[in-house]
């Protein structure tokens, strides 16, 4: 599976923010999008399919991210025309668990 570092450094800071603001670390009050919803688009924009899996019904919003994980990657591979095999990434998935 090839997974953006980038991507997954991001959520882990992500994570690791909420983990800290939980434990009583003075933060400011975020203006703007909630850090769930950052780390849904973020992994959007980089081009995975993401599922969410929430407990809880509060809103998007009012949402924690607890952990963030690889899923499936789909892909095809081509060896037509005699060079070496051509990998297409046809999907790939990320699974955001949020606690709400």
């Amino acid at each position: 599976m090839n997974v953006n570092r980038t991507t997954l450094f991001a959520a882990a800071a992500v994570i690791a923010s909420a983990t800290f603001a939980s434990a009583g670390v003075a933060t400011a009050a975020p203006t703007g999008p909630s850090r769930a919803e950052d780390v849904v688009r973020t992994l959007e924009a980089d081009g995975y399919h993401v599922i969410v899996n929430r407990v809880g019904t509060g809103q998007l919003s009012s949402c924690t991210v607890r952990s963030v994980q690889p899923g499936q990657t789909y892909s095809t591979t081509d060896s037509r025309g005699g060079s070496s095999p051509a990998v297409t990434v046809l999907a790939k998935t990320m699974h955001v668990d949020l606690a709400c």
